[in-house]
C-alpha cells in the first residue's frame, strides 16, 4: 500500500470514528486558560490524562476534520504490545495515526527506537500514565496510576510547537476495561489545554535541577490531572 493510499485510508477510519461518537454520544468539552487564535496549528504533542478505557478514540468526534487529516498524514502514536497482539484491537490501533509504534511497557530499546522516529513535524499522542484505570480506581496489577517518566524524554526532543493537555472526564460509563461492547448514548467529559512546549520546559527546568527534570515534569502533570479531570 502507497504512502497516500495508507493516509486516505487511516483518514476513513477516523471519519468514521467521529461520524459514530458524534451520532451516539453528547460531548462537554471546555478549555483552559487562553485559547490560541488556531488552537490546532503547529500542534506537536498530544498528551491524554485519566487513561480508562480502549474506547477513548471516541474523542474524536468532538475534534475538526482538518485536525484529523493531519494524524493521518503526520500522527504518531505509541502502542503497547500487549494491545497490539488483540486480533481486532491490534488492527484497529494499527489504523489511528500514520505511525503507530509498538512499544513494550517497561524503558527500554522500544521506547527509544519510538522517540528516534521522531520527525521535525510529527505529532505525538501519548498516554503516559502507560495504563488503564481499573473499575477499582488501580491498574491491572492492582498499582495506583500515575504519569510516567517518558513524557520527560518526548518533551526534550521536540524542541518547539505547541502540545494540548487532554484531561479526560474518564469513560467507565461507557466501557470498563474487559467489558466487550460500550454504552451508548453518554456524555463525554474534557477539559482542554494549550500550551507552548518552549515555555514549559523553559518553566520546568527553572523551578528543578536538569537532573530532576523528570520528576519535576511528572509532578506538574499529576498535579494537573488532580486539579483538571
Amino acid at each position: 500500500m502507497s504512502n497516500k493510499s495508507k493516509e486516505r485510508l487511516i483518514y476513513l477510519l477516523l471519519l468514521m470514528i467521529k461520524s459514530f461518537g458524534r451520532m451516539f454520544y453528547r460531548f462537554k468539552v471546555s478549555w483552559i486558560g487562553a485559547i490560541p487564535r488556531d488552537p490546532w496549528e503547529n500542534l506537536r504533542l498530544v498528551i491524554f490524562l485519566n487513561h480508562t478505557s480502549l474506547f477513548e478514540p471516541l474523542f474524536a468526534g468532538w475534534v475538526p476534520n482538518h485536525f484529523l487529516k493531519r494524524v493521518a498524514k503526520k500522527g504518531v502514536v505509541p502502542i503497547a504490545d500487549k494491545t497490539m497482539r488483540r486480533p481486532l484491537v491490534g488492527r484497529f490501533f494499527a489504523l489511528v495515526a500514520r505511525k503507530v509504534i509498538t512499544i513494550s511497557r517497561r524503558r527500554d530499546s522500544t521506547w527509544y527506537r519510538f522517540v528516534s522516529r521522531l520527525g521535525s513535524d510529527s505529532l505525538v499522542f501519548i498516554l503516559p500514565e502507560g495504563r488503564m484505570k481499573r473499575a477499582n480506581g488501580f491498574d491491572a496489577a492492582g498499582k495506583p496510576m500515575r504519569v510516567r517518566g517518558g513524557v520527560a524524554d518526548l518533551l526534550r526532543a521536540i524542541p518547539g510547537g505547541r502540545m494540548l493537555i487532554a484531561y479526560s472526564g474518564g469513560l467507565h460509563h461507557v466501557q470498563i476495561p474487559s467489558q466487550k461492547l460500550p454504552r451508548l448514548f453518554k456524555t463525554l467529559q474534557m477539559r482542554i489545554e494549550s500550551i507552548d512546549i518552549s515555555q514549559y520546559t523553559r518553566h520546568i527546568m527553572q523551578n528543578s535541577d536538569i537532573e530532576d527534570f523528570k520528576k519535576a515534569v511528572i509532578r506538574d502533570l499529576e498535579y494537573r490531572k488532580s486539579l483538571y479531570c
